[in-house]
């Protein structure tokens, strides 16, 4: 069934488009309106520290069947800035369910909206782009709402690291034997990147995104992992420059999402705006060596320009629907990197091997080998 809360709701976009629709959770939030295709996993993509500053529209039209359960939370609480479906659903069933979505968005202050046509929304963020917006359950004086969302600062541009990065640094130890420490350089990292590395014999030193190179040998610390995060890496200059050092120092390396981009712009490269981005658990993706295709997770709004990267800098992976960068190698340095999220949550699980080949990677760099591509 649906929620009971009957208040009015609206979502507006940058170019006027305006949606009608009944709060679920109050509130009012601006914010880049993107759109996500995965069919189940909501509480993941909630709790995703990259969508911060975004509204996120599900294709998917009934959400909040199975309810929440704190066990799957990507980090401690909703990163969205709003959250909007054709129906969200007010009883859950599902024997692991601790609460009702709608409860669960209204106890932490994020606003949700349904009872819209969601498809009409999808359609106008494919043609037009990725567009600033506002979901509000508390105004409705549209001209100037408008006028505030056209003033809201892009996405482009935006260094919002800084939002999710943790305080202090934190040790995660290994599960069973440990086999490698590794520092994570965190920049909104998902709790599942974290789980998949422990799983391994991995001890994880969990570090703020402003931590020093240098921390990584003061560790004596076997590689090094670059978090997914949210916003635009390329105003993140410090981060840039200290991933360069970490290269270049020749520890082992794997980035992933805003990692990925960092690893690229660390060698120099640059990166663009997509125009809507990739945002769900279908996108496929070729390994140009071996031709294998995956079907990967990804949230992303932007991706490395292939003809800005040096030659030292292969590309490894492309996305199949539009051809943008999904993995680079450092051909000179025990470095590589994904676009995509190989831990999933939500989402398939073809991309795993690839937290194997990573740690896999480091007894060759010990014994001053090179590591099998």
């Amino acid at each position: 069934m649906p929620p009971t809360r009957n208040d009015e709701a609206l979502l507006l976009l940058e170019d006027g488009s305006l949606f009608r629709g009944r709060a679920v959770a109050p509130g009012t939030r601006f914010g880049e309106v993107v759109f996500n295709t995965a069919m189940t996993g909501y509480q993941e993509v909630l709790t995703d520290p990259s969508y911060r500053g975004q509204i996120v529209v599900m294709t998917q039209p009934h959400i909040g069947n199975y309810g929440v359960d704190a066990a799957v939370a990507e980090s401690d609480r909703p990163r969205v800035e709003g959250f909007v479906a054709r129906r969200f659903t007010a009883e859950p069933s599902n024997y692991t369910s601790e609460e009702g979505l709608p409860g669960y968005l209204a106890r932490h202050g994020i606003p949700a909206l349904d009872g819209i046509d969601t498809r009409a929304v999808v359609r106008r963020l494919r043609e037009r782009g990725a567009l600033k917006g506002v979901l509000t359950s508390e105004r409705s004086d549209v001209e100037r709402l408008l006028a505030e969302v056209r003033d809201f600062p892009d996405m482009a541009g935006r260094a919002l690291v800084d939002d999710v990065t943790p305080a202090a640094e934190r040790v995660i130890p290994a599960e069973g034997e440990r086999r490698v420490r590794l520092a994570v350089w965190d920049f909104g990292c998902k709790a599942n990147i974290l789980r998949e590395l422990a799983a391994r014999g991995a001890e994880l030193h969990v570090l703020p995104a402003s931590t020093p190179a240098s921390r990584a040998a003061e560790l004596g610390v076997d590689g090094v992992v670059l978090s997914n995060g949210p916003g635009d890496p390329e105003p993140l200059t410090a981060v840039i420059a200290t991933v360069r050092e970490l290269v270049e120092s020749g520890v082992p390396t794997f980035g992933i999402c805003l990692g990925h981009q960092l690893l690229g712009l660390a060698m120099g490269g640059r990166t663009f705006k997509l125009k809507f981005g990739h945002h769900g658990g279908n996108q496929p993706v070729v390994d140009l060596a071996s031709r294998r295709v995956a079907i990967t997770s990804q949230n992303h709004g932007f991706a490395l320009d292939p003809e800005s990267l040096p030659a030292r800098c292969r590309v490894s992976e492309i996305n199949l629907n539009d051809g943008t960068v999904e993995g680079i190698e450092v051909t000179d340095r025990p470095a590589f990197s994904v676009q995509y999220h190989p831990e999933a949550a939500p989402g398939p699980h073809d991309a795993e091997p690839l937290f194997r080949r990573f740690l896999a990677s480091i007894p060759a760099w010990r014994s001053g080998e090179p590591a099998a591509k």
